[in-house]
């Protein structure tokens, strides 16, 4: 088994191509205006032509209304939704696509409660809470506390970048990993090099742990 790679925050062709190049099976694309990282539908739909079989195009949303959604399924062809604000079930799964559900982890956070609001839900994405924002805040939280049991796949993310990602995945053991200003420049502006760090740091990590597995057995 390896890691899932997903890049979140793309805004341009460019910057989709590097990414899916160095492994990334997800890219996502932010439309919540609010966010440094947000796309008009424009740039989306290019940055989705660009997209190969078997990678996903995710679509990041923050207590968005139905219609808005929709209009951006229509325009931008995405194959994954996640939200991140307080959507209900009956919200998330009225589009009939795979969809992650965030859930910030403060220090009260009741995963088995949260989790189970979303039964459908396709993965769920552990974050860094922030009164002042729903992800993309760059910082950590504990990431031992991610290493969970959930009705369905763990996403890692907050804080993530090439230098700590290898203890991330050693704390947590996620199915994925989720990053975005780990690997920019400024807020909003991605680092192709640093994309291609993310990615390789990540593939080094699955690499040692099969073959810690081969010589133990």
């Amino acid at each position: 088994m390896r890691t899932r790679i997903k890049i979140c925050g793309i805004k341009s062709p460019e910057d989709a191509v590097v990414a899916i190049e160095s492994g990334a099976d997800a890219i996502g694309l932010v439309f919540y205006e609010p966010s440094a990282r947000h796309v008009d539908l424009e740039t989306a739909g290019r940055v989705r032509a660009r997209l190969p079989a078997l990678v996903h195009s995710v679509g990041v949303f923050v207590d968005p209304s139905e219609s808005y959604v929709r209009e951006v399924l229509a325009q931008a062809g995405l194959s994954v939704l996640q939200f991140h604000g307080s959507e209900s079930r009956d919200f998330c799964e009225q589009f009939e696509l795979p969809y992650i559900k965030a859930i910030p982890m403060s220090e009260s956070v009741d995963l088995k409660t949260l989790t189970g609001l979303h039964p459908q839900a396709s993965a769920f994405l552990l974050d860094t809470y922030s009164v002042a924002q729903a992800g993309g805040s760059g910082k950590a939280f504990d990431w031992q506390r991610a290493k969970v049991r959930l009705p369905a796949p763990v996403l890692l993310a907050g804080g993530l970048s090439p230098s700590n990602v290898h203890r991330a995945l050693t704390d947590a053991l996620p199915w994925g990993v989720d990053v975005s200003s780990g690997v920019e420049s400024s807020p909003g502006v991605k680092n192709q090099s640093k994309i291609k760090a993310f990615c390789h740091a990540v593939q080094l990590w699955d690499q040692t742990v099969r073959d810690t597995q081969q010589d133990s057995a």
